[in-house]
């Protein structure tokens, strides 16, 4: 008779200890924070220099500040004390200029100086550490800016006299309604403007494929002829896919097919409890290597122009290399939306990657089976606070102005969750150890390499990325021995890849670098190239025609004869879990 193995009793209940802190620590590890204060603490206090700079800075500042404040407060076109920091929008309206707000607005930007100044180049602190302490006082010191109180806030008082206080009862109005809508937990489907199937994802096309993990969308063709190699999109799945699909006028889809070509799209599940053990294989085997076999099945013996968007670049990026090592030789070419493949610089998202951290997460998701969504997005919302945090309570809660909504917001609204085994194992092989970029990412037996790849490839990366930064993204052009043709986009890492022809205020930088030609370093890189204005969509397109191999009759929706009969209409049934 077999014995069963106990349970790892222990094991359970520090996870489970851990995942009932995390619900109110949003995900946060306290030691991991807990470590880095210390590691600035103890170094600082036995840093005397320092500390002497730190109380001789103070001081000048202070005593240099009351000189200033006292010429502002007779003169409103006094220069400012401290300028802001390039994208610092909070001081930016007029109304800041006039005392005594012009002294509130100085004043607390000579905090945040301060603050900085003394977070910052502690002798010993390691640099994780000095950044994670720096990030928290930022997000500290936010609490008390001027710009979130309506007393102190200049624009809220006008506005409040202005309209007699209407203004305050519709932010109170506001402030209750999405209380009332966060308890109940309702989102108002029913009153959204943009609704998925109807002003979204709505570019005609069918379901051809669906296992337990993707369906796979045909796109309808709108031109007599098409381009001979077909296109297959994996977006990240921490996000729905409608993202390229969004309004008629943004789709990145719709642009496509209009161009010619034969789209299809990955619309991935969405994970519960039953899904904790898929891995990074089965998002590989189940994703992108079952679409390309329902595509050869469509378009036989046609290569494949492969296209992954963040995450789901890397994970292109990822069977782009395997295929390469197995010498299968289906893919025509290979682009990459904001997609990291050395995660050495990944930005400010590595503020919350470290071993005391990713242990907390994992025994968080342990307990669930998966990563939440509102976890997910408590770490986007502190990177980008003033954007999603503050000026949100600004303009709703004080100004009473009504919440807007577009398409970009209500896709961004309609994240997905994580399961327990792939998320880990993608944060630990790599944010964590960079095993992509080091030759160590295992993919089936052996690891991959990414100098196998010989297809030419096509990479994005915007300028204002939090998640990817751009500088990240470039360190392709040392990863892989092809052609590298770069592009560098203004926006940020959602905002700059919507960018269809006529958006306005939309420009690109392109380069193209070939495995003969130097290292280029980014910041050179970003000399050396013109910017130019419109939407980097048109040159991709070329570039996607250069690299196809002619012109072909638009193929049938699907091939049930070969097992892959149509299923539904677009945009099928994954993309309306919740």
């Amino acid at each position: 008779m077999t014995r069963m193995p106990f349970p790892d009793i222990k094991n359970s209940i520090d996870r489970v200890i851990h995942a009932i802190e995390g619900r109110h620590t949003n995900g946060l590890s306290p030691a991991s924070l807990t470590l880095a204060y210390m590691d600035w603490l103890i170094h600082t206090s036995h840093s005397p220099g320092k500390l002497n700079e730190l109380l001789e800075n103070i001081l000048r500042k202070s005593s240099a500040f009351g000189l200033w404040a006292a010429r502002a407060s007779l003169d409103s076109n006094a220069a400012p004390f401290i300028q802001s920091l390039p994208g610092d929008r909070r001081f930016n309206d007029p109304a800041w200029k006039r005392f005594p707000y012009n002294v509130m607005a100085q004043g607390f930007l000579l905090q945040e100086q301060w603050w900085h100044y003394a977070t910052t180049g502690i002798p010993g602190v390691a640099k994780h550490h000095e950044n994670v302490v720096s990030f928290a006082a930022r997000q500290c010191l936010d609490l008390f800016s001027p710009t979130n109180y309506p007393f102190t806030n200049p624009t809220v008082v006008e506005k409040a006299i202005s309209t007699g206080g209407q203004s305050l009862a519709k932010g109170m109005q506001n402030l209750m309604e999405d209380l009332q809508h966060s308890l109940l937990e309702d989102k108002n489907p029913d009153d959204q403007p943009f609704v998925v199937g109807k002003q979204l994802a709505c570019t005609p096309g069918k379901v051809i494929f669906r296992n337990r993990l993707i369906e796979l969308i045909q796109y309808s063709p709108t031109t007599d002829k098409v381009a001979a190699e077909p296109i297959l999109i994996t977006p990240a799945w921490i996000m729905k896919y409608y993202i390229l699909d969004l309004s008629e006028h943004n789709s990145m889809v719709r642009y496509l097919v209009d161009k010619g070509h034969t789209v299809f799209m990955i619309s991935w599940h969405n994970p519960d409890a039953r899904d904790r053990d898929m891995g990074m294989s089965d998002y590989l085997n189940l994703g992108v290597m079952d679409a390309l076999k329902a595509i050869n099945a469509v378009l036989p013996e046609r290569k494949v122009h492969l296209v992954g968007y963040c995450l789901g670049g890397t994970l292109a990026t990822i069977a782009a290399a395997a295929m390469s090592r197995d010498n299968d030789d289906r893919l025509q070419s290979l682009t990459m939306f904001t997609a990291q493949t050395d995660f050495t610089e990944a930005g400010e998202l590595m503020l919350f990657i470290d071993e005391s951290q990713l242990t907390y997460m994992e025994d968080i998701m342990w307990d669930k089976g998966y990563l939440d969504t509102q976890q997910m997005a408590g770490a986007f919302t502190l990177l980008r606070s003033y954007d999603l945090i503050w000026s949100r309570i600004v303009s709703e809660y004080l100004l009473g102005e009504s919440p807007r909504v577009n398409d970009l917001m209500t896709w961004n609204a309609d994240s997905t969750r994580m399961p327990y085994k792939m998320h880990s194992e993608y944060l630990r092989h790599l944010f964590l150890n960079n095993d992509l970029a080091s030759g160590r990412f295992p993919v089936g037996e052996r690891p991959i390499s990414l100098r196998d790849i010989r297809v030419p490839v096509f990479c994005v990366a915007t300028q204002t990325d939090h998640v990817a930064p751009w500088r990240s993204v470039y360190k392709v052009h040392d990863l892989m021995n092809t052609e590298v043709t770069f592009a560098l986009t203004s926006g940020g890492h959602n905002a700059g890849i919507v960018s269809e022809p006529g958006h306005p205020r939309r420009s690109y930088q392109l380069g193209v670098q070939t495995p003969e030609d130097k290292h280029i370093p980014a910041d050179d890189w970003l000399l050396r190239h013109d910017s130019r204005d419109g939407s980097w969509w048109e040159p991709w397109s070329d570039w996607l025609t250069q690299h196809s191999t002619g012109q072909i009759k638009p193929p049938a929706m699907g091939n049930a004869d070969a097992g892959y009969p149509v299923i539904a209409p677009a945009p099928g049934t994954y993309v309306f879990e919740r």
